[in-house]
């Protein structure tokens, strides 16, 4: 197996996580929020992390990009170690001010390109409109931010990220805070956008369904301190197994196996 990796370098991971331990500080107290967790992915994967409120999923976003350093293990991304932020990772978060208000839908796509240095002028200009129609927001590449809807922004966020034509896009519950109709066509959106381009995706959720619906691989975390406690795989719909059980069912007993038998037991 090691001689076929080593010949297909293709084959190997892109992202490599073992044994991750990662905690932070608060005002009073010191958090471990993951605990020795391990998972890969694969290029062009849909990779969903799902599990409940602070059981470190937005924490290990942070640090796959770099702004969290492990206390134990390793992540590795095209086999060399992560430790700081790089632009071969862009991450593209829930809230709608993460665009600059002083500067056009255009603009601000082309800002990330400039800033870091990949591309200047005209090859900008031209990177940047290419993803801008990507998301269908070309009619718009002249307008402001404030002149757009909460799902608008977001596709221009998505934009941004992609035009800076990553290795992997890092999304943190990017569609929490839209309404539940425009969530979902922002999830469709996002899905038809990667049937074009084939992009690598890790994407933060704490939603069964959006996880089943975006992902094409999703790993479930325990509570804090957040664990694996596996993973599945999604075709997009919440298919029945041969049991006869929803694909949404079976990760909901997976996620919440532990607290259905203390109620159990305790009503037994």
């Amino acid at each position: 197996m090691a001689d076929d990796v080593s010949a297909n370098p293709a084959a190997r991971p892109l992202l490599e996580v073992r044994g991750l331990t990662l905690q932070y500080k608060t005002k009073d107290h010191l958090v471990t929020a993951t605990y020795r967790v391990d998972f890969d992915v694969l290029r062009s994967d849909r990779f969903v992390i799902l599990g409940p409120s602070g059981c470190g999923k937005s924490t290990l976003l942070k640090a796959v990009g770099g702004y969290l350093k492990p206390v134990e293990g390793t992540m590795k991304l095209n086999s060399e170690e992560i430790r700081k932020p790089g632009a071969d990772r862009v991450m593209v978060f829930q809230e709608f001010d993460q665009l600059l208000p002083w500067k056009t839908v255009k603009h601000n796509v082309m800002f990330a390109l400039t800033a870091s240095g990949r591309l200047s002028g005209k090859i900008a200009e031209d990177r940047a409109m290419h993803y801008i129609e990507k998301v269908n927001l070309a009619k718009f590449a002249d307008s402001y931010p404030h002149t757009l809807s909460g799902g608008m922004k977001q596709r221009v966020a998505i934009a941004r990220g992609m035009a800076m034509e990553p290795d992997i896009l890092l999304m943190d519950e990017p569609f929490a805070a839209l309404d539940a109709l425009t969530r979902r066509k922002m999830q469709e959106e996002l899905l038809q956008l990667w049937e074009e381009t084939h992009f690598t995706v890790l994407f933060v959720t704490h939603s069964i369904p959006e996880a089943v619906r975006v992902g094409n691989r999703i790993m479930l975390m325990s509570p804090h301190p957040g664990q694996v406690k596996g993973e599945l795989n999604s075709d997009g719909r919440d298919n029945m197994d041969a049991g006869g059980r929803k694909l949404s069912d079976r990760i909901h007993d997976m996620l919440f196996a532990d607290q259905i038998e203390e109620e159990a037991a305790t009503h037994g």
